[in-house]
């Protein structure tokens, strides 16, 4: 999620400036998120869903789905999954939203009780949030123009699958070609196979194509190739 306001860039002000990180150990432990962005249903009614992304390995998180996103919805989205930025090896320090109004005081005492600092980006700075805004982009084009939501309860499960493509299968150039999910995991142990071998699986009706091995034992190297041949930053 993102939020709109003036920007205070004074040491220990809660901004981006002044905390003694650099760029990139902020990086390393910096999740963003982003207002929840609308998309629109067959029936021309509005739905909302509400993401985070993890800067380090570019994976996704789906906070939820709503057709009213109010602060207090945020609020109870954000304690829903704060547990999974905490509950890890390498722990969540910074979450970078815009300034929205639906970003409340509650919302932000959420994460700082996690010890996880939270830093609003400069008004009118779209750029300072571009990893969110590409991604929204991104999914528009890969999976919402090519099909109609009919409500929300359909809206969710075609978020679901795109978030699981996205996670487990779709490269990027910034991580060596690899998922996000992969960064979690140790190297695969790539072999070459026979190609009469490979099989593929659709996804939404092919609207992604997952390649993978017949034989179990290339199950781990198959699980990285791309559906499309895309790849990303």
């Amino acid at each position: 999620m993102c939020c709109r306001g003036r920007a205070d860039c004074r040491p220990g002000s809660g901004s981006e400036g002044g905390s003694g990180e650099t760029g990139s150990q902020k990086a390393d432990t910096a999740l963003r998120c982003r207002p929840p962005y609308p998309v629109e249903t067959v029936l021309l009614r509005r739905l909302y869903l509400f993401v985070f992304i993890e800067l380090a390995t570019r994976k996704v998180y789906l906070a939820g789905v709503t057709a009213s996103p109010t602060g207090e919805w945020a609020t109870q989205q954000a304690r829903n999954i704060v547990e999974t930025f905490v509950d890890r090896y390498e722990p969540i320090r910074f979450l970078i939203y815009d300034r929205d109004s639906k970003f409340t005081k509650a919302f932000d005492e959420v994460f700082r009780s996690e010890a996880i600092r939270t830093i609003r980006t400069p008004v009118r700075a779209p750029r300072a949030n571009a990893f969110t805004e590409r991604w929204i982009g991104r999914t528009r084009r890969e999976c919402l123009d090519r099909l109609l939501v009919l409500n929300r309860r359909h809206l969710e499960r075609v978020l679901a699958a795109y978030v699981c493509h996205y996670n487990a299968h779709r490269p990027h150039r910034s991580l060596g070609q690899r998922p996000p999910d992969a960064q979690e995991q140790p190297p695969a142990s790539f072999t070459v196979t026979d190609l009469d071998r490979v099989r593929r699986r659709d996804v939404l009706g092919g609207g992604f194509r997952h390649a993978h091995a017949r034989d179990a034992r290339f199950v781990a190297a198959g699980a990285l190739v791309a559906s499309d041949g895309n790849s990303e930053k």
